[in-house]
């Protein structure tokens, strides 16, 4: 994937969608269910019901780009539909679309020793 970053703000929608929707439709779940501005340059994340699919909008100040992505075995982790929207940082984003999960992930231990 082409690098979003730093300062990129990103919201998670989440819950499941339809992963018919195209450029438009989810466009306008941004600004309807998520309340954003989809052209704000923010990027906005979807998943689908199986939980193996993910889509990626983001106006580069141009036009929309969108990204789709899906999983060869397993799940993207995805918080519940109850929460609604979940804002991540960059760097979670990132684990999230290499499928890592990115809500608790297992940081290695510091050096024992410095040189």
């Amino acid at each position: 994937m082409i690098g979003v970053g730093n300062g990129v703000r990103v919201y998670l929608a989440c819950g499941v969608i339809d992963m018919r929707k195209g450029i438009s439709g989810l466009a306008a779940l941004a600004q309807d269910v998520l309340r954003q501005n989809p052209t704000s340059g923010a990027l906005f994340a979807f998943r689908g019901r199986r939980g193996d699919r993910i889509k990626l909008l983001m106006w580069d100040g141009q036009g929309f780009c969108l990204y789709y992505k899906v999983l060869e075995k397993g799940r993207f982790p995805w918080p519940s539909p109850a929460e609604g929207v979940a804002r991540l940082t960059t760097a979670q984003m990132a684990m999230l679309w290499e499928g890592m999960e990115w809500r608790r992930p297992s940081w290695s231990a510091p050096p024992s020793r410095v040189a």
